[in-house]
């Protein structure tokens, strides 16, 4: 699959089998990556920090497109250093449904998990997307935290999977 913009992590590449993780959601339940493995693709977008009008713009560009993921077979989350709290009342603000993941505590475990720390201290702004078996068939990390991912590349990717699963 493509990769674009800065198109790596600091350890993971397209190919790689995704590392598991388990993290609470917006709504405090427990979102396993695992779950999804054999059954269904995986959009994770990270983002930098809620409330902040980059991210505020990018999570509603996914609600919008949610019939697209669903008819991709595809579970869309964003994963956030922010606590669980600031997720609830960011994802009421923003009116998503899809689930807000919290990488609160131990800070930023699974964006150091997935490479993605930026020198700041915040979350990369970064889209991976993992076909149904657990492998890592797009990354995209957007050349500032102020750019927004590219959303039809996103969807080029999750055709041309479809298209090889028919």
């Amino acid at each position: 699959m493509a990769e674009s913009a800065r198109s790596y992590t600091k350890t993971l590449k397209i190919g790689d089998v995704a590392p598991d993780f388990t993290l609470k959601s917006h709504v405090r339940e427990d979102w396993h990556l695992a779950d999804f493995r054999g059954k269904k693709n995986v959009v994770l977008a990270f983002v930098p920090f809620a409330f902040s009008r980059v991210c505020s713009a990018q999570l509603p560009s996914y609600e919008r497109e949610l019939e697209r993921f669903r008819s991709a077979d595809t579970e869309v989350v964003a994963i956030s250093m922010d606590s669980v709290y600031t997720l609830d009342a960011w994802s009421q603000a923003m009116r998503t449904s899809f689930p807000l993941l919290s990488d609160f505590y131990p800070q930023g475990a699974v964006v150091d998990l997935y490479g993605l720390r930026h020198p700041a201290g915040m979350s990369e702004r970064a889209v991976i997307v993992i076909d149904k078996e657990g492998i890592i068939r797009h990354i995209e990390v957007t050349a500032s935290p102020s750019d927004l991912p590219d959303n039809q590349q996103l969807f080029q990717v999750l055709h041309a999977l479809q298209a090889q699963t028919n």
